[in-house]
Formats: C-alpha cells, sequence, structure tokens
C-alpha cells in the first residue's frame, strides 16, 4: 500500500544560516531604497536629457529588488521593520538631490553606490568563506555588484564630481547608507 506523506512548504526549504538571513534582510532593504531613490530623481529629472540614464539605472535597481523580495520569500527571511521610512527616506533623497540639479543627484548616485559596491564586496568575502555557500545568492550579489559599480561610474561620467558641496554631500549620504544598513541587519 502506498503511503502518502504531506509536506509543507516551510519543510521544502531549510531555514537559512544567520549570514544569509542577515545578508537577504539588508539587501533587500538597500535594494528598495535604491528603487525609491532613482524614482525620486525620476520625479524631478525624468523629462531632462539625463531622464533616460536614470530610468536605465533605475530598471536595473527594480529588478535587483524584485530578485531580493522573491529570495525574501524562498528563504522565509523576515524583512526589516524600518521598510516604510527607506521607502519614504529613499524617494526623499533621490527627489531632494535632483532638485539641487543633475550633477547632484549623480553625486547621490556616486555616494550610494560607493558605499553599496563596498557592502557587496563585504558579503562576498563572507560567504566565499563558507563551503557550503549559497551559489544563487553569491552570482545574485556579484552581479548585483558589479551593477552598482556601473551605476557610480555612469555618476562620475554625468559630472557628479561638478555638484556643488560634492565631497561634504557625499560624505554626508555615505555616512546616511552606513547607518541604513547597520540598523537594517538587525531590526
Amino acid at each position: 500500500m502506498a503511503r502518502v506523506v504531506l509536506v509543507s512548504r516551510r519543510m521544502l526549504h531549510k531555514r537559512p544560516t544567520a549570514l544569509v538571513d542577515e545578508i537577504i534582510r539588508v539587501d533587500h532593504a538597500g535594494e528598495l531604497g535604491a528603487d525609491r531613490i532613482y524614482a525620486g530623481q525620476m520625479a524631478v529629472l525624468g523629462h531632462t536629457k539625463v531622464g533616460p540614464t536614470i530610468q536605465h539605472m533605475w530598471d536595473q535597481e527594480k529588478e535587483h529588488r524584485r530578485r531580493f523580495e522573491m529570495l525574501i520569500n524562498k528563504h522565509r527571511v523576515r524583512p526589516t521593520v524600518m521598510t516604510p521610512f527607506w521607502n519614504v527616506a529613499g524617494f526623499a533623497l533621490g527627489a531632494g538631490t535632483a532638485l539641487l540639479g543633475e550633477k547632484a543627484a549623480m553625486a547621490c548616485t556616486v555616494a550610494v553606490e560607493t558605499v553599496i559596491v563596498d557592502h557587496y564586496n563585504d558579503q562576498l568575502r563572507q560567504l566565499m568563506a563558507d563551503p557550503k555557500v549559497d551559489q544563487e545568492l553569491l552570482a545574485t550579489i556579484t552581479q548585483f555588484r558589479d551593477e552598482e559599480q556601473e551605476h557610480h561610474d555612469t555618476g562620475i561620467d554625468h559630472g557628479a564630481e561638478q555638484a556643488p558641496f560634492y565631497r561634504a554631500l557625499t560624505e554626508v549620504i555615505k555616512v546616511g547608507c552606513k547607518a541604513a544598513i547597520a540598523i537594517s541587519k538587525k531590526v
């Protein structure tokens, strides 16, 4: 007699390690923030000559966000409780810097992507130290790190360093990004 075993979806996928849980949570929050930053920039600069460039970067960020939402569900990771705040803060940062002009918007991109590329590199080092590394997550972060570097370079190519108060602006944004990462890792 055949025996039927019902298996819940929860049992089909093992809970991630604490590191993978943290990585997925914080990266999901970061990609949400990036999506909202570019949404804010597009609201102000979408109709200008730099609009198509911002749209291209935004399209990539929307895909990053979609992939991390899929990983959140697949691995049953709790998203950060800060999601509503990052949603508003990201849009405000994008729109606010865009209101200062195209170069300031690009300075924002350079600052954010500088922090994110370093953050992704740190995560890649941590993941590669695990002999049982999640290959899907490793490939995702590698691809996204490369695309974030492309966004950084695009910002430089579009005059970010000529933004008014470039150094001060980018340093403040970098501190904010690092704080958002630290908070999103835990809550």
